[in-house]
């Protein structure tokens, strides 16, 4: 059992709202998470097709065994549920009554917005942070915890690597993708998702992508936001602001978790990932995502962005305080170089008004204040924040 930094906040929301959403992937721990904050609430996972199935042909019968309310698990896969929640809880007139979890971002967030509007807070779990990491005594290096990732079960049980993200990935396509898209040609899908992998941390280009596919460029759109909307890519949009320079417009993609980019790369062990050209990518994908899931488990949407102009100067993350922009630089090099400083000034000087601080995460040792910027040790990324 992991402790989840998150849990004090979902406990704390449950006093003050009638409902409480958490979205986040598959197995990324919400079961667990709902069933430890809230021990003494009845459980349902949806995904069973004894549940499911009641739930859909006779939802308020359904209903009628849960008049206290209760834990209904992957809640996408009764929406129609959704509506009778909404009865319940405004004549209930009562707080902490149901817990919702889902993995299908798009869809649940749109079915809750519709039905449960003012009624439910909304929280994200993603795969363990470092710190949940540390503080269950997992003391992997660096490069391990990236090759590995961050699903609970890999760690709990000590899972083959391979086998685990193998299982998962095919688990994802067939139960997943094939739902959501009823992909005929289900091997151009595989190359795709293989292809994002290998553009971590790069601008998205979709005419580029669709014909590497050999499909259209408006599927491979398609594709991408399904790819988020499962919580399988994360994608960060660049800061668009008048800052005298034109600006590019193209999003950056990032795994919600490393371990399955590194199955998809092709990576079989730590030291081949040492030695991967991509190591700088995948490294500066475990960081983002750590700082993410640093604002999700404080309640707090991320708010960051990355900045890149035309020249090809650019500034890895943004992170957007009120009318402030705090940039972030992440370098896998474990030395520092006065270099590392150079995105960083050069983004003072574009946004004098706005820039404040800011912030070089590596992977060397050293944490100290280096003219107005934090140097920052990657294992301690997410005090930054």
């Amino acid at each position: 059992m992991y402790k989840r930094t998150l849990k004090p906040y979902i406990q704390e929301l449950a006093k003050k709202y009638p409902v409480v959403t958490l979205m986040g992937p598959r197995q990324s721990g919400k079961t667990t998470l709902v069933k430890e904050a809230f021990p003494h609430m009845p459980y349902v996972n949806l995904e069973d097709s004894d549940h499911r199935s009641l739930a859909i042909l006779d939802p308020k019968r359904f209903m009628e065994s849960y008049p206290n309310g209760a834990i209904f698990d992957e809640i996408q896969n009764a929406p129609n549920l959704l509506s009778n929640i909404q009865v319940l809880v405004d004549e209930a007139q009562k707080n902490g009554m149901f817990i919702l979890t889902g993995s299908h971002q798009a869809e649940l967030h749109s079915a809750v917005s519709q039905s449960l509007a003012g009624r439910t807070a909304l929280l994200r779990l993603l795969p363990l942070s470092m710190q949940e990491m540390r503080d269950a005594k997992i003391k992997d290096p660096l490069e391990k915890i990236i090759f590995q990732g961050g699903f609970p079960r890999v760690y709990k049980e000590r899972l083959p690597i391979a086998n685990a993200y193998s299982s998962y990935f095919q688990t994802y396509v067939e139960r997943d993708v094939r739902q959501i898209l009823q992909i005929k040609n289900i091997l151009l899908f595989e190359r795709f998702i293989k292809l994002i992998a290998s553009r971590i941390g790069q601008l998205v280009n979709y005419a580029s992508l669709a014909t590497e596919v050999g499909v259209s460029a408006v599927t491979i759109r398609e594709w991408v936001a399904v790819l988020e909307a499962t919580y399988i890519i994360v994608r960060l949009e660049p800061y668009f602001e008048n800052f005298g320079k034109r600006l590019v417009k193209s999003p950056k993609v990032y795994f919600s978790d490393t371990g399955l980019a590194c199955y998809l790369l092709g990576i079989e062990t730590p030291e081949q990932l040492n030695s991967d050209p991509l190591y700088g990518n995948l490294f500066e994908n475990w960081v983002v995502l750590d700082l993410i899931k640093a604002r999700y488990n404080q309640g707090k949407d991320p708010h960051f962005y990355f900045y890149r102009d035309t020249s090809g100067k650019e500034v890895d993350l943004l992170l957007q305080q009120g009318s402030h922009l705090i940039p972030i630089e992440i370098k896998s090099n474990k030395t520092f170089s006065p270099t590392f400083l150079n995105g960083l000034k050069y983004f003072h000087k574009q946004a004098p008004k706005k820039a404040k601080g800011g912030a070089i995460i590596y992977s060397g040792t050293k944490t100290q204040k280096i003219e107005t910027f934090e140097l920052l040790n990657a294992e301690n990324c997410f005090r930054f924040i």
